[in-house]
């Protein structure tokens, strides 16, 4: 037994140098498990990467409206018998338009104005499911951009995307559309960026073909309004359209727009009719002045282009979001900056100024929104539009012939619906600059008839 015992184990032990084999004692039990998982799963390349990094930032949008209808039978019955009419009935339509993009950790959306423009109410669902309302809080025609801010519960946070870079985008890298459309849940389509923006910015005309990201991953129309994105996950662009004419063409809005439109939208002028005059870049670290108007409140303290701002009031900002609020909150409209150029830190006191001295200041003018009982004075079925309530002698204005109780329903034949508007016309106006005001005269005809002329005045800014 002990021979046997000792060639067996001899055996064993060449088997194991020369194969690799091992000799189990006799009843050992032998367990046959799978194979480890690899360390690296091929599939997981860049773009899975890419889009499972996005995907949280990408929404739904559902928009709704009220609809007034007559019942027939109601009408038959009110015509034939001489019953009441009803109150009209009304009905909410809903319907999935498109996506969006969350921009901030505070739950602000961008989506495309189309996509929004004609619902009174918007609703959002994110890819895990959740769903809010949101309000419509700034839109630009022009961009086909709009910003919605998600109704979340207090201290609730949102996963943002990151912005590239406006001058990184590389023809034929590759690119991820990404969207939720109607609804059901995320949609990736990948392609190429096919071709850049075909030409610079063009005053106010609407952008176009000519202005947009070109590319060939397939974008649907509920996809509108969601993020085109680079390998690292990063927006390149506002998915918008697809060219019908031809197959596998797609086109987004540049980030390069995006970040202007956003650092419009996040602005003292648009967010709290407060004129500052300079734009911060959106998505830029740290964050960079872009553009300061001349003779602005911003110009005045000395703000140039390309200055980096690092606090406002004591504080560091981050984020244009932050820059804002910072700003809004500032003692009697006195803010606090401390920039930075080529190394150098500068403390630097910026006042603002509310859109109604702005407004004296530039033109003379002291205007009223209108309420609904002075519309129905006057003969109007809307409130849009701003009335004069007093003109400055001496001023503008008053050189141009206007007069109190006329009404400026536009400037530069673009409807001002109230102050906001007005203000934001007149903030790129430098001294010496025209304004076309556009004008409704009442001219009271008597017996309580009122005649509304339409009419133009060119008026000179101060």
């Amino acid at each position: 037994m002990k021979h046997r015992f000792f060639w067996r184990q001899c055996l064993g032990a060449m088997a194991a140098a020369v194969f690799g084999w091992s000799v189990l004692p006799a009843r050992a039990a032998v367990t046959v498990g799978l194979p480890e998982a690899p360390e690296f799963d091929i599939r997981r390349d860049a773009t899975v990467a890419a889009v499972e990094r996005t995907l949280p930032s990408v929404v739904n949008i559902a928009t709704s409206r009220l609809v007034e209808y007559h019942d027939y039978y109601e009408d038959l019955r009110r015509e034939f018998f001489g019953l009441q009419p009803a109150q009209p009935r009304t009905e909410e339509q809903l319907n999935s338009l498109g996506s969006g993009v969350i921009i901030d950790e505070d739950g602000y959306i961008l989506t495309n104005w189309h996509v929004v423009s004609r619902g009174s109410r918007v609703q959002v669902k994110l890819a895990d499911g959740r769903v809010y309302d949101a309000d419509k809080i700034v839109a630009t025609q022009k961009s086909d951009v709009a910003l919605l801010k998600i109704k979340a519960k207090p201290g609730e946070k949102f996963q943002a995307i990151k912005f590239a870079r406006p001058d990184d985008l590389m023809l034929g890298e590759t690119v991820i559309a990404l969207g939720n459309p109607f609804g059901l849940g995320v949609s990736v389509s990948r392609g190429i960026l096919s071709s850049k923006n075909r030409r610079p910015a063009t005053g106010n005309e609407p952008l176009n073909i000519a202005d947009w990201l070109q590319t060939d991953a397939a974008i649907n129309p509920g996809n509108s309004g969601g993020p085109l994105v680079d390998l690292r996950g990063e927006l390149i662009g506002i998915n918008v359209a697809v060219y019908r004419e031809g197959q596998g063409i797609g086109f987004a809005i540049p980030v390069k727009q995006v970040s202007l439109a956003i650092s419009q939208f996040f602005s003292p002028e648009v967010t709290y009719s407060l004129w500052f005059g300079a734009h911060v870049q959106a998505g830029s670290t740290p964050l960079t002045i872009a553009d300061v108007q001349p003779g602005s409140p911003a110009a005045l303290a000395g703000l140039q282009g390309g200055m980096h701002i690092l606090e406002v009031n004591g504080k560091p900002v981050a984020t244009v979001v932050e820059f804002n609020g910072a700003m809004a909150a500032s003692e009697n409209h006195v803010a606090s900056l401390v920039t930075e150029t080529d190394g150098q830190r500068r403390s630097i006191k910026v006042r603002m100024m509310p859109f109604e001295d702005m407004l004296k200041q530039k033109t003379g003018l002291t205007l009223r929104e209108l309420n609904p009982q002075t519309a129905a004075r006057l003969g109007l079925s809307s409130t849009d539009g701003l009335l004069v309530d007093t003109v400055e002698a001496g001023s503008p204005a008053a050189a141009a012939g206007l007069k109190s109780g006329v009404l400026l329903e536009g400037v530069d034949g673009t409807g001002v619906a109230d102050l906001l508007d007005c203000g934001l016309a007149f903030t790129g106006k430098q001294t010496g600059d025209t304004a076309t005001l556009n004008l409704i005269v009442p001219r009271n005809l008597g017996n309580g008839f009122i005649n509304l002329v339409r009419t133009q005045l060119d008026l000179k800014v101060r």
